[in-house]
C-alpha cells in the first residue's frame, strides 16, 4: 500500500459529525478536537467534540428506533441480508479503511488489515445468527393449580445499547461490539475512543451504505470522561458494553446501577507466556515476542510476563533480545516495520516511566528501553530480566512493548507465579507435551489460553477474562446472548 491514498485523504479532509437518527448532525457545542497521526505527532484531521446533549439526542434517537421496531421488526433473514452487505462494503473499501486505521492508530499495515478481513468474518458469522434467536418450549405441559398450562420462551433484544471502544484497535473492537448488537435485533449509541473516531466515523457510513435503517446505528465522539459517562450514565440506555482500563470499568458498573443496567466489560490484563524446555524453540521464540510487541505491545491479552523453563530460560531471552535488536520501528505504512508508535505522547511517557522504575528497582534490560529521535510516538521494544515478583513492571498493566522475564523450574512453580494476578484475560503456553499442555490449560486462571500459539480469535469462540479482566464475554453465541433477554410465557389452555 502506498503511504497516500487519495479516497482515505478525502475523508480526512471532510467536516466529520455525529451520526444521529441517520443524519451527520454538528455537535451541541459547536466544538471540534484535532485528531493526531501518532507516528509523526501532526494533526491529520478534527472530530466533533461531543457533550451530554448530544448523547441526549442519540439515545432518543436510538430509542424511537427500537421503539418503532424499524430493526428488531425484520425479518432475520433481512437483518442477515444487511450484516452481509455491510462486510461485504467494508473488504471492498477495506484498502481505505486498512489506511485510516494506520494513520490514526499507528499500527503496523499488517495488523490493521488482519482487522479488516477478521471485521467482515464476523459480519457473516452474525448474519448467520440471526437465525438461532430462538426460544424453548416446556418439556410438556406445565401444571398450574391443576389448569393445563402450555409454557414456552421468548428471545428479545435488550434495547438500547452503549458501545463504549477503546483506542487500541478501533476496527476490530468497533465490530466485536456491533455485530453481535446488531444481529440480535438491539439499536446502538457508539462511543468511539477519542485519540481514534476515524474509522468509526468511516464505518458508520458504510453501515447507512449497507441499509441499516435510520437511528438503528449513532456514533457520537468526544472524551471519554464527558461522553463515555453520559452514556453510561443515561437512564434510557438499557446495556453498556465496554472495553478498556479496569479502572474505568468500575466506573462503568458505578454508573449502571442507576437503573441496573446490564453491563459487558472486556478489561485489562497482565498475561503469562509460558515457554516449557521440550518446546519447538523454533516457534516459541518468535511466538512469545510477538504474544508482547504486536501491535506495539497496546493489546490488551498481550503476554507481557515470560516465564521460560531454567534449562532453556537463557535460549530464549537471547532470541527474543536478537529479535528487538532486529525490530523496524517506524511508522505502520513503512515496508517491514514491526513496531509502530503508542497511542500518544502522553502513553509513550506513561511506559517510559515504567521502564525508568523497572531500572530503578534493580531490572536488567536485556535489549532495547531507548526512545528513537523520529517525531513520532515511537518506543524501542523492550526485555527486562533479574525481575522480583513484586516490581511494578511485572505487576501493573503497562500497555506497551515491555516484556519481563522470569525462570521457573516446575509446573506448580509456573502455575502459581502466572496466578499471581489480579487479571485473567489471556496465557500462552510453548510445549510439546500434550499433557503438560491441557494440564497447564486447565490450572491457569485466564479466559483464553492458546497453546503453541498466540492471540488467535475466531468468531465462534467465546473472549473475555476471569477476575478483573472483566464481566461476561464477547465473541461467539456468548457475544450476541449478552444483548438478549428471554422472556418466560405462560398460556393456560382450556378444553
Amino acid at each position: 500500500m502506498s503511504i497516500m491514498n487519495e479516497t482515505g485523504d478525502r475523508f480526512l479532509k471532510k467536516q466529520h459529525r455525529h451520526l444521529i437518527g441517520g443524519q451527520w448532525v454538528e455537535p451541541a457545542s459547536g466544538g471540534m478536537f484535532d485528531v493526531l497521526d501518532p507516528a509523526t505527532g501532526q494533526i491529520i484531521a478534527q472530530a466533533p467534540d461531543g457533550d451530554a446533549s448530544d448523547i441526549d439526542r442519540a439515545v432518543a434517537a436510538a430509542r424511537k428506533a427500537h421503539e418503532s421496531v424499524a430493526w428488531r421488526g425484520l425479518t432475520a433473514d433481512a437483518r442477515a441480508r444487511i450484516l452481509w452487505r455491510y462486510a461485504e462494503l467494508i473488504e471492498a473499501n477495506g484498502e481505505e479503511l486498512a489506511w485510516l486505521e494506520v494513520r490514526n492508530n499507528g499500527m503496523p499495515l499488517g495488523f490493521a488489515q488482519w482487522a479488516i478481513g477478521a471485521s467482515a468474518s464476523w459480519l457473516r458469522h452474525y448474519a448467520g445468527l440471526t437465525g438461532n434467536i430462538i426460544g424453548q418450549n416446556a418439556s410438556g405441559p406445565v401444571s398450574g393449580g391443576g389448569a393445563h398450562i402450555h409454557a414456552y420462551t421468548t428471545r428479545q433484544p435488550v434495547g438500547v445499547a452503549g458501545l463504549i471502544l477503546p483506542w487500541n484497535g478501533p476496527i476490530g473492537t468497533f465490530i466485536i461490539k456491533v455485530a453481535p448488537a446488531l444481529a440480535a435485533g438491539c439499536c446502538l449509541v457508539v462511543k468511539p475512543a477519542e485519540n481514534t473516531p476515524l474509522t468509526a466515523l468511516r464505518l458508520g457510513e458504510l453501515a447507512m451504505e449497507a441499509g441499516i435503517p435510520a437511528g438503528v446505528l449513532n456514533i457520537v465522539n468526544g472524551p471519554g470522561g464527558v461522553v463515555g459517562a453520559a452514556l453510561a450514565n443515561h437512564p434510557g440506555v438499557d446495556k453498556v458494553s465496554f472495553t478498556g482500563s479496569t479502572a474505568v470499568g468500575r466506573q462503568i458498573v458505578a454508573a449502571s446501577a442507576g437503573n441496573l443496567k446490564r453491563v459487558t466489560l472486556e478489561l485489562g490484563g497482565k498475561s503469562p507466556c509460558i515457554v516449557l524446555d521440550d518446546a519447538d524453540m523454533d516457534r516459541a521464540i518468535p511466538g512469545a515476542a510477538m504474544a508482547i510487541f504486536a501491535n506495539s505491545g497496546q493489546v490488551c491479552f498481550a503476554g507481557s510476563r515470560l516465564f521460560v523453563q531454567r534449562r532453556s530460560f537463557d535460549k530464549v531471552v537471547s532470541g527474543i533480545a536478537d529479535i528487538i535488536k532486529n525490530m523496524k520501528v517506524g511508522s505502520g505504512l513503512e515496508p517491514d516495520t514491526a513496531i509502530g508508535p503508542l497511542i500518544s505522547a502522553k502513553q509513550r511517557e506513561r511506559v517510559r516511566s515504567y521502564i525508568d522504575n523497572g531500572r530503578a528497582q534493580g531490572a536488567e534490560i536485556l535489549a532495547g528501553g531507548g526512545v528513537p529521535d523520529n517525531g513520532g510516538y515511537f518506543l524501542q521494544p523492550t526485555l527486562f530480566a533479574n525481575v522480583q515478583a513484586d516490581m511494578r513492571i511485572v505487576r501493573e498493566e503497562i500497555f506497551g512493548p515491555v516484556l519481563v522475564a522470569t525462570p521457573f523450574d516446575d509446573l506448580d512453580e509456573v502455575v502459581t507465579a502466572a496466578n499471581d494476578t489480579r487479571y485473567g484475560l489471556g496465557a500462552g503456553i510453548f510445549t510439546s507435551n500434550v499433557n503438560n499442555a491441557h494440564l497447564l490449560a486447565d490450572r491457569i486462571e485466564a479466559g483464553n489460553v492458546w497453546v503453541n500459539c498466540y492471540g488467535v480469535m475466531h468468531p465462534t469462540m467465546p473472549f473475555g477474562g476471569f477476575k478483573e479482566s472483566g464481566w461476561g464475554r464477547e465473541m461467539g453465541v456468548d457475544g450476541m446472548n449478552a444483548f438478549l433477554e428471554t422472556k418466560s410465557v405462560y398460556v393456560q389452555l382450556h378444553g
